[in-house]
C-alpha cells in the first residue's frame, strides 16, 4: 500500500496514534528485543561529552534519551516527537523511570525545527527516518541546528547484506508483524504500513550519498544482524 506524499504525514500520525500505548511491547516482538542493543550500540558510537546539548527526533517512548541521559546526567537533552501520543508516552515514562530531570520535551515535525542554526552539539534519530515525508529536507534541518563538529546519528532498518537472508525478512516483514501487531496490539493494519514503510526506505549506500548531498562534510555506517539495520554517523564541519 502506496501512501500518497500529500497524505503521509496525516496517515503516519494516526498510525503512531495507534500503536502508541503497546510501542515497548511492540518493538520488543518485532526484534525480540534486539532493539534496546542497537540503541546502546548508537549511544556508544557517539561518544558523547558529558556537558554537551542533544536532540533526539522521533523519541518515541524515550530508549534513546534514557540511555544518554542515565549514563551522562549533565547533559541537555530534547526529546521530540511530531506525534503527541507517542511523546506523552515518552514524556511519562521519564517521570516514571525517573530520567527526566536533564529532558525538556517538544512536539515538533523533524523537517522543520523551530531551534537556532547550530544550536547541537549531537542529533540522534532511532527508527524515525523512514517515516519523513521529505527526508532531504529533515537532513538539512539536523545540519543546521548541529554545531560546528556536531554528530548525526541515524539508526534505521536498512537492506540486509544477504540474499536469502533478505528474502527471509521480507517474509518475516509482510507475514508475521501484521499477525504480531493484530495478537498483541490489535491492529494489523498499523504494522502493515511499518512493515512497507521499512521496504521503502533507502539502503545503506542510497542514505549515504543522501546524508552528503544534504551537506554534511562526512558519513560512514555499520550494518548490524546483516543490514536489517544500519547506523549512519555524519559530521558537520
Amino acid at each position: 500500500m502506496a501512501v500518497d506524499e500529500k497524505d503521509k504525514s496525516t496517515h503516519v500520525g494516526e498510525v503512531f496514534s495507534s500503536v502508541a500505548e503497546n510501542y515497548d511491547i511492540m518493538n520488543d516482538a518485532m526484534s525480540i528485543g534486539m532493539h534496546r542493543l542497537w540503541k546502546k550500540i548508537l549511544v556508544e558510537l557517539a561518544s558523547i561529552s558529558d556537558d554537551e546539548m542533544v536532540l533526539d527526533i522521533a523519541s518515541g517512548t524515550g530508549d534513546i534519551a534514557k540511555l544518554i541521559s542515565r549514563e551522562y546526567p549533565n547533559t541537555k537533552i530534547f526529546m521530540t516527537d511530531i506525534n503527541m501520543d507517542m511523546l506523552s508516552e515518552g514524556r511519562d515514562r521519564s517521570i516514571n523511570e525517573s530520567f527526566y530531570k536533564n529532558c525538556h520535551f517538544c512536539q515538533l515535525s523533524g523537517e522543520k525545527m523551530p531551534f537556532k542554526n547550530r544550536t547541537f552539539d549531537l542529533i540522534t534519530i532511532g527508527f524515525g527516518l523512514r517515516n519523513f515525508t521529505d527526508k532531504e529536507a529533515g537532513l538539512r534541518e539536523m545540519r543546521r541546528c548541529l554545531k560546528q563538529n556536531g554528530k548525526l546519528l541515524i539508526l534505521e532498518f536498512s537492506k540486509p547484506t544477504n540474499h536469502l537472508f533478505s528474502k527471509i525478512y521480507d517474509w518475516y516483514s509482510f507475514n508475521i508483524l501484521p499477525k504480531l501487531g493484530a495478537l498483541l496490539a490489535n491492529d494489523s493494519d498499523s504494522y502493515q504500513y511499518l512493515a512497507e514503510s521499512i521496504r521503502m526506505h533507502p539502503d545503506q549506500e542510497a542514505l549515504k550519498s543522501m546524508i552528503i548531498e544534504s551537506g554534511f562534510s562526512e558519513c560512514k555506517f555499520y550494518n548490524l544482524l546483516n543490514g536489517v539495520v544500519s547506523i549512519h554517523v555524519a559530521y558537520e564541519k
